[in-house]
């Protein structure tokens, strides 16, 4: 993909910070360190989201996560917790579409990242609640 600000990072063609690398995956800072120590993870193999893995490229990727994460709580000691972001599609505010991990470090509450879950559970019955999980599953 030669316009992919990330394959770029991989190829060397523009600098980054790196934290880790393989055969298959690449993890350097994240330009914006939204808190000291954002990463990112992201696959060599261009994927868009989380959509184009398959099952080995899910696995090469997500069992070096915590190798990552444990380095980070390692060197950060004042950390207090950690955020794992994967956005998928422009509508889940992906802005690179090279899928990516981001692992942000926590130091507090008023680290400078927040994140919110609606509570919607009243507005469906148990009912509703069986014909979702259904409807998920028989796609599996």
């Amino acid at each position: 993909m030669t316009d992919c600000i990330f394959c770029k990072i991989i190829e060397k063609e523009i600098p980054s910070y790196p934290v880790y690398e393989d055969d298959t995956v690449y993890a350097f800072l994240d330009i914006t360190q939204t808190t000291k120590g954002h990463t990112l993870v992201i696959p060599k193999k261009h994927v868009t989201d989380i959509f184009e893995y398959d099952e080995k490229l899910a696995s090469d990727v997500f069992t070096r996560i915590p190798k990552i994460a444990r380095a980070i709580e390692q060197a950060f000691p004042d950390m207090v917790g950690l955020n794992m972001v994967n956005n998928n599609k422009e509508a889940a505010y992906q802005s690179v579409f090279h899928s990516h991990v981001h692992l942000i470090p926590r130091y507090g509450k008023e680290d400078d990242f927040s994140m919110t879950f609606a509570d919607n559970g009243s507005k469906y019955s148990k009912e509703d609640m069986l014909s979702i999980a259904q409807s998920i599953n028989k796609e599996i």
